[in-house]
């Protein structure tokens, strides 16, 4: 198993606290205290503070002018040790989406220009803090979900916003609509001390990364591995074994890493879905993450693919006895 610390957007330092969600005058006491801080967010960008140790989420006042001018309700992220709330809003009412927010707010309320930038989490993801990351990936995730299921899906009238930020009611028919999360699974997939890796005719050049895919309604983790790694490579996967998980905001994933054995090894490539497939022993693969391969980049730091492969590098994540 992976610790959950070595993973990019798992874990938070809140309590999430969904005992307190369902108290409406109870949750807009607690956006009305001034000790109650917001993570602002525009266009799906958190704001982030540039320290010299690295990107830190921004904190404002609830009562900063940005907040309270923000037409959408907030998020209730939780409270930290010592009881303080914490929301994420969403401020995208500053700027239209092709201009910088920068150019609409008066900086002697919030300075944008140096210290402070709205930035996008993919970008920086391998220097998050693991502490600000899985507030950002959660926050996000809702956002993202409010954008794309506003409607009703079973009547059609608008949504309302409730249960501090985390549902959505129908106040035409009264259903109510949950943030939705997509299963992706990613897989190691282990012959002896050779891994399999795929790439896409999108990615960087000489990226490769583990194989990964969406789950079907009705499949089992093991089942989803097997056929994905099947349908893309050709290669029939026997053991599946889960090592870990990372949620992906990219709009609202959960890729669950697993590791599994290769029953066969011949490579037949679904061209729909990838470019290239190669078995790569684990030595290339050290020398791809120290940089040093010189055909083979690694998947982005912070990514699960990355992490599970330093992992098996390590031998934190091992194979299969009878390999």
């Amino acid at each position: 198993m992976i610790p959950e610390t070595a993973v990019t957007f798992a874990g938070s330092f809140l309590d999430r606290a969904d005992r307190l969600r369902s108290d409406e005058a109870g949750m807009a006491a607690r956006l009305a205290d001034p000790s109650s801080m917001v993570s602002p967010f525009w266009r799906g960008k958190p704001l982030f503070d540039e320290t010299p140790e690295g990107p830190r989420l921004a904190w404002l006042s609830s009562g900063d002018a940005l907040i309270a001018d923000c037409p959408e309700a907030p998020i209730f992220m939780g409270l930290d040790q010592n009881g303080i709330s914490h929301f994420a809003a969403d401020v995208s009412y500053i700027a239209p989406p092709d201009q910088e927010p920068a150019d609409f707010i008066d900086e002697r309320t919030l300075d944008l220009s140096q210290s402070r930038k709205f930035i996008d989490l993919r970008t920086i993801m391998g220097e998050i803090d693991h502490r600000d990351a899985g507030i950002a990936a959660a926050a996000k995730g809702i956002f993202e979900w409010r954008n794309t299921h506003r409607f009703c899906s079973n009547c059609g009238h608008e949504n309302r916003v409730c249960h501090a930020g985390w549902r959505f009611d129908c106040p035409g028919c009264g259903r109510q609509h949950f943030p939705r999360t997509d299963p992706v699974v990613i897989m190691l997939v282990l012959d002896g001390d050779r891994v399999l890796l795929g790439r896409q005719s999108v990615w960087p050049e000489r990226m490769y990364s583990l194989l990964a895919g969406f789950m079907e309604p009705g499949e089992t983790v093991e089942e989803a591995v097997r056929r994905e790694v099947e349908e893309e490579s050709s290669v029939v996967v026997g053991e599946v074994r889960y090592v870990t998980s990372q949620p992906w905001p990219f709009p609202a994933s959960l890729m669950i890493g697993c590791v599994g054995k290769a029953e066969t090894t011949e490579i037949t490539i679904d061209q729909h879905e990838l470019e290239d497939a190669i078995w790569v022993s684990r030595s290339e693969v050290a020398q791809a993450l120290a940089g040093q391969h010189d055909r083979i980049s690694p998947a982005r730091k912070g990514a699960v693919a990355q992490v599970m492969l330093q992992a098996w590098v390590d031998g934190t994540v091992r194979g299969f006895a009878n390999d």
